[in-house]
């Protein structure tokens, strides 16, 4: 495992693969299911801190996404727009997932 957090981490893994299955597919899937369990502990009483902080578990991989994209996007060898737009998508992506 951390030969691929090493890849993803120093933008060895290919744009295209990085923004769409690792950021939009399993980082979407993460930040929903974080976000429904901490509603789901407030619905059921638990501390309003403990639910904030199950909230905001998924941020390190948020952050993680973002260098990972930004990092592959610099190696990137199609069409510059791409990596540009990769890039603004992804801090757009990270803000949505983190306070939503």
């Amino acid at each position: 495992m951390s030969g691929r957090l090493s890849d993803l981490w120093n933008g060895r893994v290919p744009l295209s693969r990085v923004f769409w299955d690792y950021a939009v597919i399993y980082g979407s899937f993460a930040n929903l299911l974080a976000t429904g369990a901490a509603l789901a502990m407030i619905v059921l009483g638990w501390p309003a801190i403990l639910a904030v902080a199950v909230h905001f578990l998924p941020v390190p991989y948020n952050l993680l996404m973002i260098v990972s994209v930004w990092r592959s996007a610099a190696r990137y060898q199609g069409d510059a727009i791409w990596a540009q737009l990769a890039r603004g998508a992804i801090l757009i992506w990270a803000a949505i997932a983190t306070l939503a």
